[in-house]
Parts: structure tokens; sequence; C-alpha cells
């Protein structure tokens, strides 16, 4: 009868089955063999990738993963057209794994010398527009210098639990994570400008009206969003009027380069990120209708997943990034 131990990873530790000129092998080791295999798959996304990254032949991993499946006595992975997509469970065991090997690595070394390793790709994910915006022009001459770069975006939370999980190296995220399991910098401030097209800033009487009369100037303008509960429009409210915003968007477009599109446009008013329209700032495209002295801000973090360190192209992303942002 196979071990289970209390998290309901059956068999891990154990003793694998013996599969000749596979890979796999038949004494205690074969474990470890196994999971680093399945780590790589797991970050990779496909069985061909990480027998790249890994110096194996793909069949070799395919007959590792069906080893461990075995050994586990669950799917890890759902196999696709291209690449393949992991369980639940896969994502719960790369969760639990990824530290432990990840350190392992780090203080045995690679036997592998470094002419003869094949390049490992930085994993990096962040909010859409910082990303194009910023983050991938930044890194655009580590690349031609060599870089092999997977960047997704998305929102903070999955961003991070997709961290924890051992998907992405580093992530940006826009609130600090809670706990002290990951490494989180300060990378930028990014500051919150109220705005609109000229016309429509004309009809609100200028920043003056604004500074008297409070957000009531803006009756009647209609609002271009991110989301429907207005978050950062909120935001502004709380920290610039010290009230709550009332209203109902007119537009919702879940890409802040839509909400400034639309607002160049003419489509009504919006709070957008300073860095992302101070191009139609300076060239009268748009219009600051306010101009707080205390504006409301909020800090982007770096955020390294434990490990990762490893691969020596991370550290040189992390610090070009950090160095870059000095200036965004």
């Amino acid at each position: 009868m196979r071990n289970k131990d209390p998290d309901g990873f059956a068999g891990l530790g154990r003793t694998a089955d013996a599969h000749a000129g596979t890979g796999v092998q038949p004494a205690g080791p074969a474990d470890l063999n196994l999971l680093r295999t399945f780590l790589a798959v797991h970050r990779a996304g496909s069985f061909t990738a990480a027998a790249r990254l890994l110096g194996l032949s793909q069949p070799t991993v395919t007959a590792q993963m069906r080893a461990l499946e075995r050994q586990v006595g669950r799917e890890l992975f759902e196999r696709l057209p291209r690449g393949v997509a992991p369980s639940p469970y896969a994502d719960e065991l790369a969760a639990r794994i990824v530290a432990p090997l990840d350190a392992l690595a780090e203080v045995t070394g690679d036997t592998v010398p470094a002419g003869e390793r094949p390049a490992a790709p930085v994993h990096l994910a962040g909010p859409a527009e910082l990303m194009c915006l910023r983050v991938l022009p930044a890194l655009a001459p580590l690349v031609a210098d060599g870089l092999l770069l997977r960047a997704a975006t998305g929102l903070t939370d999955p961003l991070l639990d997709e961290l924890r999980a051992g998907r992405h190296d580093l992530v940006i995220a826009t609130t600090r994570p809670r706990g002290r399991a990951l490494s989180a910098v300060p990378l930028m401030d990014e500051e919150f400008v109220l705005t609109a097209a000229p016309h429509w800033a004309a009809r609100t009487g200028g920043p003056e009206r604004l500074a008297a009369e409070g957000p009531g100037a803006l009756h009647g303008l209609p609002l271009v969003t991110y989301a429907e509960d207005l978050p950062i429009a909120r935001r502004y409210w709380r920290h610039v009027f010290g009230r709550r915003l009332d209203c109902r968007a007119a537009v919702t477009v879940p890409d802040l380069r839509g909400v400034l599109a639309a607002v160049v446009a003419g489509a009504g008013f919006t709070v957008l990120p300073r860095y992302l329209c101070a191009d139609e700032l300076a060239s009268g495209a748009l219009v600051e209708l306010y101009a707080p002295e205390d504006p409301p801000i909020n800090t982007a973090y770096l955020v390294q997943r434990p490990g990762s360190a490893v691969n020596p192209l991370v550290a040189r992303v992390r610090d070009l990034l950090t160095g870059a942002a000095r200036a965004w």
C-alpha cells in the first residue's frame, strides 16, 4: 500500500518504478529527478521546452511525468495541441516544492559547464499597461544580448499566486505582497491625474472652479474608467476631494490604454497614471483638470520568487528594471 502524507501527496519520497532507457531511476533519488523534471514542465508549459532546459530527450520527460503521475495517483498535466496545462493538483504540488528545489539547486550548483548550459527563460509578469509601455522597452537591450524573456500580464493577486506556484520569476505588483515568503522592493510610484480632452476641460470652468466647488464642477461630464466599480477614480475622489464618488461610468474598458484612447477621442473624463498619459498632456491632446498639492500615488513593487536567483539572468532583469524605473 502506498504511503500518503497528511497533505495528500501520495508516494512522494518513495521509490519509483524502474523504466529502462527512459531516464527514470529505480533508487530513492529518482523521486528528486522526477520532481525536478515536473517543475521544469510546469514552468515551461510543455514537455519539449522542459526537455531542452534539462538537456533530456522529449520521450524521457514524457516517461518521467507518466511515472510521477502513477506515483501520486493523479493526472498532473492536460495534454493540449500545443504544450500542456497543469491540473490544480499540479499547481499545488509546484507551490510546495519550488522553494526547496530551487534552494537545493542554488546550494549544490550545476554540473553542466556554463558554456554548455541551455539558456533558461526569465518569466516576468505585471500590469499590461506598465509592461507594454515601460518594462518591455527597458528590457530590449538584454533581449538583443541573448535574454530569453517570457512576459505575461494580469492582475496582481492572481499573478502573485502564480509566482508562488513557480510560473514566474518576477512579478510587478501594484500592492506589497503579504508575509515574508516573497522578496519585494519598491519599483516606482505612479501618480494619478484627473484629465479630459480640451473641449470637456473648457466645460468644467478650469481648475479654479474645481478648487472652489469641488467635484460638482464635473457634473454632466461622462466618466470613462477601468472597471464598473471605478477603482482608480474612487481612490482619487477620496484622496483629493475627501468624499465618496457617486457616479456611474459612461464607458468601461479593462485596459487603461483603451481608457486613454477613448478620452483623447472625446468620450469624457478619467483618472489615469501620469506615465501613461504624459505625452498626451505635453501635446495638449489632454488637459489636467486639477493639480492638487498632494496628488494620489500608488507604489509598484518588484517581487521575486524564492530560489529564482539560481538563474543569473533573473538578477540582470531585476537590476536593469530597478535602475530604469528611477526615470519612470
